[in-house]
């Protein structure tokens, strides 16, 4: 679905997260950041996901990394999922779809034998100087940390 790649360099982007706070790449600058998409909070296999990196997370701090978390969903919707599931990280309530657009996870998808465009789970590992180091077509949400940190 994404054009982007390993070795390319991340876009540059500015959103607000679940609290308002604006959050740009460049406030990662020095620090390699784990930006994941997904679907909607809330539902089952976001949940999945997002559990799995809080439960590592303290491992991804240690390993020198930033975890931050994207959708469509709104601030509120964002908050209230953190709140529910103690998310230790932002999500960036992205509804007018920039950051989405801008590495290019939004698209066609198929779910019950219908099509609809929407988010593809997608995970972006970008290193300290803002290169892409790796890219996560098929998240294991379950085991999504282990993905990233093998």
């Amino acid at each position: 679905m994404t054009s982007l790649k390993i070795g390319d360099k991340a876009p540059a982007f500015e959103a607000k997260d679940e609290k308002g706070n604006v959050v740009k790449l460049s406030d990662y600058a020095g620090k390699k950041l784990v930006l994941f998409f997904y679907p909607k909070a809330s539902t089952p296999g976001c949940t999945n996901e997002a559990c799995d990196l809080r439960d590592n997370y303290q491992t991804f701090l240690a390993k020198g990394y930033q975890v931050l978390g994207a959708s469509a969903d709104s601030a509120k919707r964002q908050q209230n999922w953190i709140n529910k599931h103690e998310l230790p990280f932002p999500l960036l309530a992205d509804e007018e779809k920039e950051v989405i657009n801008a590495f290019g996870v939004w698209g066609p998808k198929k779910f019950m034998g219908k099509e609809y465009d929407g988010i593809h789970r997608t995970t972006f590992v970008i290193d300290e100087k803002g290169v892409i180091e790796d890219v996560i077509l098929k998240v294991k949400t379950k085991a999504h940390a282990e993905q990233i940190l093998k």
